[in-house]
């Protein structure tokens, strides 16, 4: 089977790889027929930074938590890429029970077991049974697990009732094809804080996770913030935050409940923790590689203010919102291309690029519901 490559900056390519199997009970197999390329993924991909992060952390400048989840010479090739994508089952383990074939799930980036504390407080992506580095993942290489990457003709799925998430009926599979990671992780940059804060007002400072920024100024709308100013260099951007509601801003005059840092940049941090209104909630969802990132603690101990890192956790919260609101997730989605132009599309500079190919089967209906049909 055919399974995308990342070779090196700027070049991908097909490579055959085993088929998977089923290894365990509870395995799953799945065939992805979508598949986003994470705001991450592009790190790698538009700049040679392997060698570059190798010497950072030789020399005490890149922190070394970057090496133990992409390896010691980070994003070195090859490897599988590609964790985001929206499947449908081919076969499963005879422990499988709440999944079946021909269903269309969304698979997340990390592999998490479900049963172990951590999964069930909700942090599924630090699941203490799966990982024996700092990340057992999909598309990251080697030191994240043997799993490969996304953009494959099939992938084995462990856990499988508790790893995949059904699409619920009704739901466009386009609209869900970055709930994997990029979707989730703006929805818990924004929907939580909003939770605590009805009503409060929310700043994005977008640019370097790029649709990670937009997913959090749409869910800000939807979820009822009073203002939501969305910041960024970039037209074609500025056109999609307007689209779900957002103001776009060239200077930030005011202080805000929630600010998303999505600039990905030590600046962009600290100014977002400079524009929290008392105590309020910064989120970053970029990568932050250097050992000594500063930040402006003692305005967050005078502000109360909160700062929030981490991965994100992908689960299923937000398809049951999606299903109830149709919120327009794939207005986001600047490219759509053929899955077997994969190796040139995933190099494109652009700010969310889908890739598609169709599905084998029709999803099968539930019993007792009219389904939506939708194609790609």
């Amino acid at each position: 089977m055919k399974e995308l490559i990342f070779v090196r900056s700027g070049r991908l390519d097909w490579r055959e790889r085993e088929e998977p199997v089923l290894a365990e009970p509870g395995d799953a197999i799945v065939r992805p027929f979508l598949a986003g390329r994470c705001d991450g993924d592009t790190l790698p991909i538009h700049r040679p930074v392997s060698r570059a992060l190798q010497a950072g952390m030789a020399l005490g400048l890149v922190d070394p938590v970057v090496g133990s989840i992409c390896g010691k010479a980070p994003f070195r090739g090859p490897f599988g890429i590609g964790h985001e994508c929206v499947a449908e089952v081919v076969a499963v383990g005879p422990g499988v029970t709440q999944v079946r074939t021909g269903q269309t799930v969304v698979v997340p980036w990390a592999i998490s077991c479900g049963t172990c504390p951590r999964c069930r407080r909700g942090l599924t992506s630090k699941c203490a049974a799966t990982a024996s580095g700092a990340l057992a993942a999909y598309g990251f290489g080697p030191s994240s697990g043997p799993w490969g990457g996304m953009i494959a003709d099939r992938i084995r799925v462990p856990h499988a009732d508790h790893m995949l998430v059904p699409v619920p009926d009704g739901v466009p599979p386009l609209r869900v094809a970055a709930a994997s990671d990029n979707l989730a992780d703006a929805w818990r940059a924004v929907v939580p804080p909003l939770t605590e804060r009805e009503g409060g007002t929310v700043l994005i400072l977008g640019g370097g996770a790029k649709s990670i920024g937009l997913y959090a100024a749409g869910l800000a709308t939807a979820h009822g913030a009073a203002a939501v100013h969305y910041l960024d260099d970039n037209p074609e951007r500025h056109a999609i935050a307007e689209s779900l509601g957002a103001t776009v801003i060239q200077t930030i005059r005011q202080q805000y409940d929630i600010v998303v840092e999505a600039t990905s940049r030590a600046p962009g941090l600290r100014r977002a923790i400079t524009h929290l209104a008392p105590g309020g909630i910064c989120t970053a969802v970029g990568y932050y590689l250097a050992t000594g990132t500063r930040i402006p603690l003692m305005r967050m101990y005078a502000n109360g203010a909160t700062l929030r890192v981490g991965v994100s956790h992908a689960r299923a919260a937000l398809l049951d919102f999606l299903q109830r609101t149709e919120f327009p997730a794939e207005r986001v989605i600047t490219l759509l291309a053929d899955w077997d132009d994969a190796p040139t599309a995933y190099t494109i500079r652009t700010t969310k690029l889908v890739l598609q190919r169709s599905r084998l089967t029709r999803a099968p209906r539930r019993p007792g519901h009219h389904r939506k049909e939708t194609t790609q």
